[in-house]
């Protein structure tokens, strides 16, 4: 078992209106999750997303593929 703990980091694209998500990248090797979570409740809750999954989204945030 691993006692990792997450190291939070939002995109310095990132605004400052308050609506952005964090990121723990640290966790993907060991864990294979990526987990994200609202950046105003940081001691929220966390979606634990898996790392294809994450990997996949990226991809289509930077082929601009999301249809927004």
């Amino acid at each position: 078992m691993t006692t990792e703990t997450p190291q939070w980091f939002k995109s310095s694209y990132s605004d400052t209106g308050g609506n952005c998500v964090e990121v723990a990248t640290n966790l993907a090797a060991s864990r294979g999750v990526v987990p994200v979570r609202d950046s105003k409740v940081s001691d929220g809750s966390a979606l634990a997303v898996s790392v294809s999954a994450f990997a996949a989204f990226v991809g289509s945030v930077k082929d601009d593929a999301l249809g927004a």
